[in-house]
């Protein structure tokens, strides 16, 4: 809980996706919509200053993609057809075709 009212009741609270036990460490992963992505970022900062003790890692796109392609595993569906946003990341993986430049197919 992030924040009550005067009578007590919740108006603005924050739930992680996952949480960690070995690390100690709460898990929120963000979507592309940059609206809620700056709504989550308050929403960690606030819950880190007003308990200092519990620790919020905010995970993004481009971490959730680094994953995919760190651990082998497909692309989203909604990138799958999108095969550069990975490389722009600096990332490659055996499961997703090499982007070819002109002098490759030359």
């Amino acid at each position: 809980m992030l924040e009550r009212d005067r009578a007590g009741n919740t108006v603005q609270a924050f739930t992680p996706d996952f949480y960690l036990p070995a690390y100690d460490q709460f898990i929120e992963i963000t979507t592309l919509n940059q609206k809620l992505v700056t709504k989550k970022n308050r929403k960690a900062r606030l819950l880190g200053a007003l308990h200092p003790e519990v620790q919020v890692k905010v995970l993004y796109q481009r971490d959730y993609l680094h994953l995919l392609v760190k651990y082998g595993l497909e692309p989203p569906s909604q990138l799958a057809d999108d095969f550069a946003a990975p490389t722009r990341l600096g990332l490659r993986s055996s499961t997703m075709p090499a982007a070819h430049t002109d002098a490759e197919t030359a």
